[in-house]
């Protein structure tokens, strides 16, 4: 398995990001090879746009051939990000100045051999470039204020159990295959790998995406990162809140009580309404003085849904 060993000082300089780059390579995976029932829900609307795209350049058919292996992604399509809030254009800057030689340095780890014509062409970091701005512009961009949403929210709750429970718990349900190890170790995957220590490093981040499994980013040696999916992405637009009931209680606690016909942990709620988890600790306190919630714990986790009381009030007869 692929290890990290993470020095204190860089685990103390270490953050949660939003990467608007990372967050478009989850959305051209996607569109590229989906994973799970959401991905496909999703890449439906775009697909047709997507596939006339590709079918019009042929680099770009032969670069996503290249980049996406069952093991290893391109590294030009995997950079950490290089400070606190990256914007798109910053991001795409970071990948145009890879170069043409660098590009296919990259897609030689994940494809050895010789690559296509069509990708020994100058104008090859073009097209990545092009590929990556088109999939931002056209899928990831009208979208961005919700998904962003729901990265930050995703944060605020790995934030909360980074002072409660430290590193392990912040770092639990990443993924499968990641883990803190304890004594400085971060496992990053099952991968067969030597021990990296990132003695050299200058950065590491932790970038939630809409993604179906997490990867690592790097720019080595001073640049790290991982990638994991952020909690909230597979929940359903919110219900519609019966007419009154906002008045009634409020808007967010109409909100999250209109959430709660299945049991909901904090962290969740937070991820699915953007609220910040004490102001949804709040809701939920007044929620369960009011009969309309109750709770119980499961493992670590405190798990909060409707009483019949509140279901009658989310009910078809409220509107009447």
């Amino acid at each position: 398995m692929s290890i990290w060993r993470v020095p204190v000082d860089l685990l103390a300089r270490s953050r949660f990001v939003v990467s608007p780059m990372t967050d478009t390579v989850a959305a051209l995976r996607a569109l590229h090879s989906p994973r799970r029932p959401w991905q496909h829900a999703w890449r439906r609307p775009h697909l047709g746009a997507y596939q006339q795209m590709v079918a019009r350049r042929p680099a770009v058919r032969a670069l996503l051939a290249a980049a996406f292996q069952p093991r290893w992604t391109a590294d030009f399509l995997t950079l950490a990000p290089a400070t606190a809030a990256p914007s798109f254009a910053e991001e795409l800057a970071v990948v145009a100045g890879r170069g043409d030689a660098q590009v296919r340095a990259d897609l030689l780890v994940c494809r050895p051999g010789q690559l296509p014509d069509v990708l020994c062409a100058d104008g090859l970091t073009e097209q990545v470039v092009f590929l990556l701005d088109w999939v931002w512009t056209h899928t990831v961009q009208p979208e961005w204020p919700e998904r962003r949403r729901r990265l930050m929210a995703d944060i605020v709750a790995r934030t909360a159990r980074l002072s409660a429970e430290g590193w392990a718990g912040a770092v639990a349900g990443f993924d499968p295959e990641m883990r803190w190890l304890g004594d400085g170790w971060l496992r990053v995957n099952d991968y067969p790998a030597a021990p990296l220590p990132l003695d050299r490093a200058e950065h590491l981040v932790f970038v939630p995406a809409h993604c179906a499994r997490g990867w690592v980013l790097w720019d080595q040696p001073t640049r790290f990162g991982m990638v994991y999916p952020a909690s909230g992405i597979l929940a359903e637009t919110a219900p519609p809140v019966p007419d009154g009931l906002d008045r009634l209680i409020g808007a967010n606690r109409a909100a999250i009580l209109v959430r709660l016909t299945s049991p909901l942990s904090t962290s969740q709620l937070a991820s699915v309404t953007g609220l910040s988890l004490g102001a949804v600790g709040d809701h939920l306190r007044v929620l369960l003085d009011s009969g309309l919630v109750t709770k119980r714990r499961s493992g670590r986790e405190v798990l909060y849904w409707q009483t019949p009381r509140g279901a009658i009030l989310c009910g078809p007869m409220a509107a009447e």
